[in-house]
């Protein structure tokens, strides 16, 4: 029996607004050992991220993507700005060379991320929020919130070094997503629109530079992960198909079934992504999907998946030393 079997499931939590004014700081990388783990996960902030990502998987229970859903201008805003990041694809080619990874082009379209993306997170900014702290001698000319939230940003999308991209990436777009939540861009009747608007352009967008400059998965498991490159699709994913009338885990097995509805549901998505970029078998090149199949229900594979995240992303060095920690997140 493994650790994360035995583990209590994740329980969501909720997410306090700031008060105002307050001492913005850049987020730094704070973890370098496991006792570092152990106390960010005895903090109110480990706490919070993780319950931040439970309660986005539990809005999304029972909906399809297409369904209706609160989209406040700020949620349509940032599916803007994503769709903007998906055009810089389309300007910048990949480069033509002999290897399959790392289309060094990435730098190029990563280099853009970091030299427009301040400009247009300002748009999704409270004025009162841009003002506060102006004039405080920083040489970077950005407001203080700018200063804090855009780094959680530019490293959602890889490494432009390594042009690599894995689960930690991922979860610092989620903590970007904390952070908004936080100084009050989004409230929970967002956190459905959070996941079927705008985690799917972003997952889209990934999708699209994973394919288009060949990035190579961080970390990756291998054959013993999930997915290369992601993970909360799946928790997402498996939490729409909670008490689904049809669909059981063993649907996935369902050629016609990851046709006709991975466009509704992210865990059929993921499933029929994996089988379009990896040859043969799905018992072979991804024997975890293949065994978790075999789960009973919906349920237990969201409530499982919750408590593997806990286990093999947050509890894991390798993946958790590229977290970010400023005054939203804090690490003390």
């Amino acid at each position: 029996m493994t650790p994360a079997s035995i583990a209590p499931v994740p329980k969501s939590c909720a997410i306090e607004r700031i008060p105002l004014p307050h001492a913005f700081q850049r987020p730094r990388k704070r973890i370098t050992s496991p006792a570092d783990l152990e106390k960010l996960h005895a903090s109110p902030a480990g706490r919070e991220f993780l319950g931040f990502v439970v309660a986005l998987s539990e809005a999304i229970i029972g909906h399809k993507l297409s369904d209706p859903c609160v989209e406040s201008p700020a949620t349509a805003a940032l599916v803007e700005i994503l769709g903007t990041m998906s055009r810089w694809v389309d300007d910048i080619p990949p480069a033509t060379q002999a290897v399959r990874y790392g289309n060094p082009a990435y730098r190029e379209w990563h280099a853009r991320l970091e030299q427009e993306s301040p400009g247009l997170i300002a748009s999704l900014i409270p004025p009162e929020l841009l003002e506060q702290g102006r004039g405080g001698g920083s040489s970077s000319g950005m407001a203080p919130v700018i200063q804090e939230l855009f780094p959680y940003l530019e490293d959602s999308f890889g490494n432009a070094t390594r042009i690599d991209y894995g689960t930690g990436h991922e979860a610092n777009f989620a903590a970007f997503l904390l952070c908004l939540a936080k100084i009050g861009v989004f409230s929970r009747e967002d956190y459905q629109a959070l996941v079927s608007r705008v985690f799917v352009r972003y997952l889209d967008l990934m999708r699209k530079l994973q394919t288009t400059y060949w990035m190579e998965p961080a970390g990756s498991h291998g054959v013993w992960g999930l997915d290369d490159y992601h993970f909360l699709p799946f928790i997402f994913g498996a939490a729409q198909l909670v008490n689904h009338k049809h669909m059981r885990p063993k649907s996935i097995h369902n050629q016609d079934i990851l046709d006709n509805f991975s466009g509704e549901f992210l865990y059929l998505g993921c499933v029929r992504f994996v089988k379009q970029v990896k040859k043969g078998p799905l018992a072979e090149h991804s024997p975890m999907i293949d065994d978790i199949s075999g789960v009973a229900s919906w349920a237990k594979v969201h409530s499982g998946m919750l408590k593997m995240y806990r286990a093999e992303v947050l509890d894991k060095v390798p993946i958790m030393q590229h977290f970010l920690f400023g005054s939203l997140i804090a690490f003390d």
